[in-house]
């Protein structure tokens, strides 16, 4: 259907600005009437930290806008988001340079921003999406600054991890952050025996094609009844948050395929009735899925007893 005159301008051509140049319109305006929302001036030399929004583009703070401002070099894990965010918020680019700085090319760039720091340039580093270093690359960038006694400064903000703690309702009093579980089965299960034990919330990064998995190995080795919260697209459109049991969770999302980032919140465990009957069946569970020394590791740590003594049970089960 042709459109009408006038809603486009001329018919079958549309003469609507772009987004880039509505954003560059609106820049210009609010600097024009000293009503930016950043604030440019001078940085010291160094590396700064930068944040950046996990979803919500407004959730980056004034300080990182002002840092993304100022900096003489950006450095970035994907510099299209960051132009992107940048746009948004209405800061220019100009002649700055943006430099890709990632997993797979952290350790070559690395010395061509310690470099420019050496030589008094202040470098804005940004994550595609979070904090820098939290699952995320800076690290090795992080330690060659601060080795050369340099400056390293963080502009705190967004972070999936604090996010997904904050609203899964589970104690906060004490937490570890574990990242990602491993891929493979057999790691991933010797990963959650390690954290069975530890007396924490703990907060785990997770694909949503391997959640199904990774509740599977949870049931096995931390219970069914270890409450967790399933934190998915937070601060975004589709967020969700689903909280209960393991089993209950697991069953939640047993016929759907979910899409987007995950956290997955867990609460700390409490430690097991030791009684014979308690610890057999735990450990004939335990075997219907691993081997006879895993199985002893992982009874022996959620009950709390010697692993040897575990292991000669484990042996005489294994057998009948």
């Amino acid at each position: 259907m042709n459109s009408p005159p006038g809603e486009f301008g001329l018919r079958g051509q549309n003469l609507r600005p772009s987004r880039r140049e509505v954003n560059a319109k609106r820049m210009s305006q609010a600097m024009a009437s000293g009503n930016s929302a950043f604030q440019r001036s001078p940085l010291a030399p160094g590396l700064y930290l930068v944040a950046t929004p996990i979803g919500a583009a407004r959730d980056i703070t004034l300080r990182a806008l002002d840092i993304l401002a100022s900096a003489d070099v950006l450095a970035a894990e994907d510099t299209r988001t960051l132009r992107h965010l940048m746009e948004i918020h209405g800061i220019p680019l100009g002649d700055r340079p943006l430099v890709a700085c990632h997993d797979h090319n952290e350790a070559q760039v690395s010395p061509r921003i310690l470099k420019a720091i050496t030589e008094g340039k202040s470098i804005a580093y940004a994550s595609e999406a979070g904090t820098p270093m939290v699952s995320d690359p800076g690290f090795p960038l992080a330690r060659a600054v601060i080795a050369e006694g340099l400056s390293v400064t963080a502009a705190p903000g967004p972070s999936a991890a604090l996010c997904a703690l904050t609203v899964a309702g589970l104690p906060t009093d004490r937490f570890l952050f574990a990242g990602f579980a491993p891929s493979q089965k057999s790691a991933r299960r010797t990963f959650l025996q390690g954290l069975a034990p530890i007396e924490a919330t703990l907060v785990l990064y997770e694909s949503p094609k391997r959640i199904n998995q990774i509740l599977e190995d949870c049931c096995d080795i931390l219970g069914e009844g270890r409450k967790i919260a399933l934190c998915r697209e937070l601060t975004k459109r589709f967020e969700e948050v689903i909280r209960g049991t393991v089993a209950e969770v697991r069953q939640a999302i047993a016929e759907r395929d979910l899409k987007g980032e995950i956290v997955l919140v867990i609460g700390r465990g409490e430690k097991a009735a030791s009684d014979a009957a308690t610890i057999e069946a735990a450990l004939d569970r335990a075997l219907e899925q691993m081997t006879v020394k895993d199985a002893a590791s992982a009874v022996a740590e959620a009950f709390d007893l010697p692993r040897r003594e575990v292991y000669q049970m484990a042996l005489t089960r294994g057998k009948t």
